[in-house]
């Protein structure tokens, strides 16, 4: 469940009613890194001035910097005064708010590793939308797709089509879109590779194999665009049509009826460059360029990036790329996609940048001069993406929101070439940097329909100008709409569902898993923003129950958090694609910059259970509340073994036990944090039910860092830790990362855990008993990245204490096997 808290009240006069005037300060739920730009907009419902504002450390509350030059930006929409408090050349890592008068900010977090794993996380949206199989159902779905429509001598034939992604909640499928998604995903790993992980296989289900995830969605929609591309120069463009908007069903349940039974298949468009009637509603096709062109650069990039995974298939794609490129060559103009029902269609009427594009990716892969000449031809004919500083566009009508081309010409080592496409995006970013100044939140997007796919093209667009050219003139707007998506913005709230899960995002999207009930569409970004005249005239949107963020909608862009808004609120699959360039690229400034985790970690439910699979190495971690009786016994293993252990004790530990603390710190073990009061978080029974507030759950957690601050253990070298009982749930760890503290586990399978076990008990294990457990799951499985957890005291009931009578000879028989035993920070970040 999302917080909608973080509201600070400042109680005025009350004038004649019971009525108060509030203030806010918006920031990046999600953090930043430490030598990123860094602006925070402070915003009030009354006129007032701000002098000062001040960098507050959240564990200690001292200040930590003093700032004075907030910049006034006047009256926005309903609040009469905002500023922008900026905090850039503040870099140390750690957890802070900020402080404006007697306003505070939410916490958030300086640190090198913010945006991990948040490009990976997008990809949980993209395998919710796969058509086919469909992982998140587990079930499959328009497996009869489906019958040709508008082939000159194929019409009525079925055509296998399977695959590929539901645009967004509803379930037709485009090319436009589609293509582009995979495009920016390719351009995501290509650029970036260090930034995935593999935690799902290829159908999309949860376990590693050995390809990197993108590369897995990458194949899935790679895969389809080659079914819709069967023959040489036959091209499809749309599969099904907005007959499909019949209501909220789940995928695998649709059973609406094209004319071929239901659920039995649905039409399939052919490109055939002509226009294309349906009903009362005719597309404005001039031509397929738009579309082949889309297809000529997926596959030209897909052949490059599968040749590693698949060469066969990349020698097809190769190929095809060519044809693709013809096609276009042959029949220039746009291909529009057909509607029936309903005028709704994207409106594309620009295909050069498709031809583009298509032409410099072939120059890429073949050198051959005669695709660089061409692509600049092309170039020349759209030098900025139209909708860069325009008030509004028609939907989609200038796509793919960010031309991609330019940014390969300005690439190509040609100093006249490089100089003239260089131009041509600082021209789009300066149109937009125009339109932003003015505003608090240097905000100069169109409020059109997906607005937020256009926030993310412009945050492409300005990062590759700024690499290209090293000019940081628009760093700063950069880093706004960056910002912008994570809650710096008039309603306070991220645009990508669940993202982050601890802050406030969409928790009521227009999705048909939503109103299911089989819960949020994690990873998707949403449509966002939109002009207010758009949304008062468009049909069947209606407010019912949702968050409405009255009190904050600015007088001409309005945003809703319900499920019934599907002009703000519907996650898009190409929007969300394409942001995993961007936050890729992020993650790898944060790896350049310091210390991050390794994205060879395991994570369950938000904690990390186990390290660098890998790597034969292991980590030993010992937790204690209460009792001490080990600490001797295991100090002196360790240190005869010359091992470094990381220890996580409560604050009843710390207070009851200090000579123990004392000592494991001048051994140089790590120290952290195992809760204060040692409280059961969440229930056995239901993981899922919390058991305690996110107040109690900080309030205690700090507390626990107040008595390690006393033992001479600061928080920013203690940033792992253990919950209580080793039981935790989704929650959990991300309160505790919203607090810039990484959740840590043991992991499960080695049975050390039950060493607090007593005769009596059920669960009972002996020393020797445990002892071959560890054995027996090495010889099955391997032990390859496991953290073990061994207590550093039982109860007296337990004689065989495992630290005696099995820790030793433990160590000694892994490390007969080839096993490392690894500290943990150096295991987590190898």
């Amino acid at each position: 469940m999302k917080s909608k808290g973080w509201l600070f009240a400042i109680s005025l006069s009350a004038m004649s009613l019971n009525v108060y005037a509030e203030q806010w300060i918006r920031i990046n739920q999600l953090g930043y890194l430490p030598q990123s730009r860094k602006v925070a907009v402070f915003m009030s419902e009354e006129k007032i001035e701000i002098k000062e504002y001040a960098l507050i450390d959240a564990f200690t509350g001292k200040v930590a910097r003093t700032f004075a030059t907030p910049l006034a930006k006047g009256k926005n929409g309903k609040m009469e005064s905002t500023y922008r408090l900026d905090f850039s050349d503040f870099n140390q890592t750690g957890t802070y708010y900020l402080k404006a008068g007697t306003t505070q900010s939410p916490r958030f977090s300086i640190d090198p590793g913010v945006y991990n794993g948040t490009a990976d996380f997008l990809l949980n949206y993209m395998r919710q939308q796969r058509c086919g199989y469909n992982p998140f159902l587990k079930d499959s779905c328009h497996v009869h797709d489906g019958y040709i429509v508008y082939h000159p001598t194929k019409t009525g034939q079925h055509i296998d089509v399977r695959g590929g992604w539901h645009d967004a909640t509803d379930y037709l499928q485009y090319t436009t879109t589609s293509a582009n998604a995979i495009y920016q995903m390719m351009f995501a790993y290509q650029q970036n590779p260090e930034a995935f992980a593999d935690a799902y296989n290829e159908a999309g289900l949860k376990g590693s194999n050995g390809i990197p995830d993108i590369v897995d969605e990458i194949r899935w929609g790679l895969d389809w665009l080659n079914r819709m591309n069967p023959e040489k120069g036959e091209f499809y463009n749309q599969i099904a049509d907005d007959r499909d908007h019949t209501g909220m069903r789940l995928p695998n349940k649709d059973l609406v009826d094209y004319g071929y039974g239901p659920g039995k298949g649905r039409p399939v468009y052919y490109c055939s460059g002509e226009k294309q009637v349906r009903g009362k509603f005719t597309n404005a096709t001039t031509g397929i360029a738009s579309t082949t062109g889309k297809f000529a650069s997926c596959f030209a990039l897909g052949a490059t990036i599968m040749r590693k995974y698949d060469p066969a298939f990349a020698d097809v794609l190769a190929t095809k790329a060519h044809d693709a490129y013809q096609s276009g060559m042959e029949k220039p103009g746009a291909c529009q996609t057909a509607s029936v029902l309903s005028p709704y269609i994207y409106e594309e009427d620009n295909w050069t940048d498709d031809m583009e594009l298509a032409a410099a990716e072939l120059f890429l892969t073949t050198k051959n001069n005669q695709f660089l000449e061409q692509a600049i031809e092309y170039g020349r004919k759209e030098p900025v993406t139209p909708w860069m500083g325009a008030d509004s566009a028609r939907h989609y009508q200038w796509y793919p929101f960010m031309n991609m081309g330019h940014y390969r010409l300005a690439s190509t080592g040609n100093q006249r070439v490089s100089n003239e496409f260089i131009r041509n995006m600082r021209s789009g970013i300066q149109r937009v940097f125009e339109k932003a100044k003015e505003d608090p939140f240097l905000f100069g997007i169109p409020g059109v329909w997906c607005s937020n796919n256009l926030t993310a093209a412009m945050l492409t667009q300005c990062r590759l100008y700024r690499e290209l050219t090293g000019d940081l003139t628009y760093e700063e707007m950069e880093a706004s709409l960056r910002d912008w998506l994570f809650g710096c913005n008039p309603w306070g709230t991220s645009m990508i569902a669940d993202l982050p899960l601890w802050g406030d995002y969409p928790s009521q999207p227009h999705s048909s898993y939503y109103t299911a009930r089989l819960g949020n569409t994690s990873g998707g970004l949403v449509d966002g923003p939109v002009y207010a005249t758009i949304f008062k005239g468009l049909r069947g949107v209606h407010l019912d129950g949702g968050e409405s963020y009255e009190r904050f909608q600015p007088e001409s862009l309005v945003y809703h958090d319900d499920t019934h808004d599907y002009s703000t609120n519907e996650p898009t699959m190409d929007g969300t694609a394409s942001l995993t360039y961007y936050l890729s690229a992020l993650q790898k400034d944060g790896i350049k910059s310091g210390h991050t985790l390794s994205n060879k970690n395991t994570f369950i439910n938000g904690g990390i259970i186990r390290t660098d699979t890998t790597s034969k190495q292991i980590t030993l971690i010992f937790t204690a509340d209460d009792k001490a009786d080990g600490a001797a016994d295991i100090r002196e293993i360790l240190r005869k073994e010359k091992i470094k252990g990381s220890f996580f004790f409560t604050g009843r530990f710390y207070r009851t036990f200090p000579e123990v603390v004392s000592l494991l710190r001048n051994d140089g073990h790590y120290l952290g944090a195992h809760s204060n009061a040692h409280p059961l978080y969440c229930s056995w029974e239901k993981r899922d039910s919390t058991l305690i507030s996110r107040e109690e759950f900080e309030k205690d957690l700090l507390a626990n860092y107040k008595l390690m601050h006393q033992a001479g253990i600061a928080h920013t070298d203690a940033p792992y830790f253990v919950p209580p009982y080793e039981h935790y749930n989704a929650e959990i760890a991300s309160w505790a990362k919203s607090m810039g503290i990484q959740l840590i586990n043991f992991t499960p399978g080695s049975g050390t855990n039950a060493d607090y076990t007593t005769p009596e008990m059920k669960n009972y294990k002996s020393s020797e008993t445990i002892y071959k457990q560890v054995l027996s799951k090495e010889k099955e499985k391997g032990l390859n990245g496991y953290i073990i957890l061994i207590h550093l005291g039982t109860d007296d009931k337990r004689t065989d204490k495992f630290y005696q009578n099995g820790m030793r000879k433990m160590i000694s028989k892994l490390r007969k096997e080839g096993y490392v035993f690894t500290g943990l920070a150096e295991a987590l970040n190898r």
